[in-house]
C-alpha cells in the first residue's frame, strides 16, 4: 500500500524558512515525478513545484519560484521543499503527491497524480 507522509509544517514568521519533507513507501518511486501543492483556506488547491524522477528536471508556480525548492533523496524515498522568504500568502495546508506515469517533464495538474499525503499545515505571520 503506498503512502506519502509529509512533515515540517508549523508556525514561522514572515521572512523566515521551512522545510517540508513527504516520505513515499509501498512502492519504488525513483522514476516517479513528486510533487507539492497546496491549498489555503477558501481556495483550490494550486500546483506549487514538482521533480521529475527521470532526469530531476523541475518545475515551480510563478507565486514560488525564486523562494521555495524541490529535491529528493532517492535512497530515502524522500522529497523536500525548501520554503525560504515565506510570506502570509503561503499560509496554506501543503500536500506532497507522486505521479507514476513517466514524463519527461513534471506536470502542474492535479488529475495526473496518483498518490496524495495527508497534507501538513504551514502558517506564515506578518
Amino acid at each position: 500500500q503506498v503512502q506519502l507522509v509529509e512533515s515540517g509544517g508549523g508556525l514561522v514568521q514572515a521572512g523566515g524558512s521551512l522545510r517540508l519533507s513527504c516520505e513515499a513507501s509501498g512502492g519504488t518511486f525513483i522514476r516517479s515525478t513528486m510533487g507539492w501543492f497546496r491549498q489555503a483556506p477558501g481556495k483550490e488547491r494550486e500546483f506549487v513545484a514538482a521533480m521529475a524522477g527521470s532526469d530531476g528536471r523541475t518545475r515551480y508556480s510563478d507565486a514560488v519560484k525564486g523562494r521555495f525548492t524541490v529535491s529528493r533523496d532517492n535512497a530515502k524515498n524522500t522529497v523536500y521543499l525548501q520554503m525560504n522568504s515565506l510570506e502570509p500568502a503561503d499560509t496554506a495546508i501543503y500536500y506532497c503527491a507522486a505521479d507514476r506515469t513517466y514524463r519527461s517533464y513534471p506536470s502542474r495538474f492535479e488529475a495526473e497524480y496518483n498518490y496524495w499525503g495527508q497534507g501538513t499545515q504551514v502558517t506564515v505571520s506578518s
